[in-house]
């Protein structure tokens, strides 16, 4: 097994709220802790609490689930937090991969039945109860990887191959947890966990450009034009804005295509999908509400936002009217 020994940072500068957790806890759980072996109910309770007190627009494991299901979604949950943190959030790129190379160790034991940390503890009873495949935690891992040391897309292509890595193995593994297995289920399931990948882009392009990473593929630079310095120094220009326009409906087009995904699931997943979906939707109406402009200031969804979604999921899980956001196909304008 890999050990890395480099020293935990302390801090790391553009540290999103709330990652500090997992920093913390890799003192208690990483290669060289000396922490004894959690139980799983420990573990389970270990997972439950890094899920809500971390901070995201929406919670991977909410209230809508069935009771007899949620650990499972806070155990994926967890090791999403932990591989998403340990390759941003270490604060060098190879020493972010050499604890993902541990990490990867980790995964693999646990599909093996030998899992010690807390998070491979918890998850290694969804494997057993939903027969969980390997594949998809092994793509996330592949795409945290990749993070570190490409930062350049040249294409639209290029960005999706990202995609089917770092975003759409999550909805996959959810559909498994809801005995969902057809291919057109799969594929709606894609293009909405794409859409949220676009539209985490959108939103945390100037966080990412502090980071040294452009998401927003070359061919769209040619297209404004836009030059790279425009992008990492976030001066909003008008085009850099126009560009920020385009990309956005690129990213709501994927979650629209994907929306009917609730009805091709269970209720209380569909639910989930509901608020997932139109929470994107909503950060890129979001967008769309500051002129396209993610530099001044975060784009977050208000609290009011959050329950309008809340209680349409609850209400309309299958319902695929999008009445309320702004239609973005129109022509590029300022």
């Amino acid at each position: 097994m890999s050990s890395p020994r480099e020293a935990i940072p302390k801090s790391v500068p553009h540290t999103r709220a709330g990652n500090c957790i997992v920093l913390e806890d890799l003192k208690r759980f990483g290669p060289d802790a000396k922490c004894p072996p959690f139980n799983l109910a420990q573990s389970q309770k270990y997972c439950k609490t890094l899920a809500v007190r971390h901070y995201e627009n929406f919670s991977v494991a909410s209230l809508l689930v069935p009771r007899g299901i949620r650990q499972d979604f806070f155990n994926v949950y967890a090791f999403c937090r932990w591989s998403d943190d340990l390759a941003d959030e270490l604060g060098d790129s190879a020493n972010s991969l050499r604890y993902l190379g541990w990490w990867q160790n980790q995964l693999q034991e646990c599909f093996d039945g030998k899992a010690y940390h807390p998070v491979f503890r918890a998850l290694q009873e969804s494997i057993r109860m939903h027969g969980l495949r390997i594949e998809p935690f092994q793509d996330l891992l592949g795409a945290f990887a990749q993070d570190q040391h490409t930062t350049r897309y040249p294409t639209d292509k290029d960005l999706l191959g990202y995609c089917r890595g770092s975003a759409n193995p999550v909805g996959r593994i959810l559909l498994q947890l809801g005995k969902v297995e057809s291919d057109q289920a799969k594929q709606l399931s894609d293009q909405i966990c794409t859409g949220l990948q676009i539209a985490n882009f959108c939103q945390d392009i100037r966080q990412d450009a502090l980071r040294g990473r452009i998401y927003l593929p070359e061919e769209r630079w040619a297209q404004y034009p836009i030059t790279e310095n425009e992008i990492l120094a976030g001066n909003a220009s008008c085009k850099l804005v126009q560009a920020m326009q385009d990309w956005v409906r690129t990213a709501q087009s994927h979650l629209i295509d994907g929306l009917p995904l609730v009805e091709h699931v269970p209720r209380w997943l569909a639910r989930d999908i509901q608020l997932f979906a139109r929470g994107g939707l909503t950060v890129l109406d979001n967008i769309s509400k500051a002129g396209f402009d993610v530099w001044i200031k975060p784009i977050e969804v208000t609290r009011k936002q959050k329950v309008r979604l809340l209680l349409q999921a609850i209400l309309r899980p299958r319902s695929l009217e999008l009445t309320g956001f702004r239609n973005l196909d129109g022509p590029i304008t300022v």
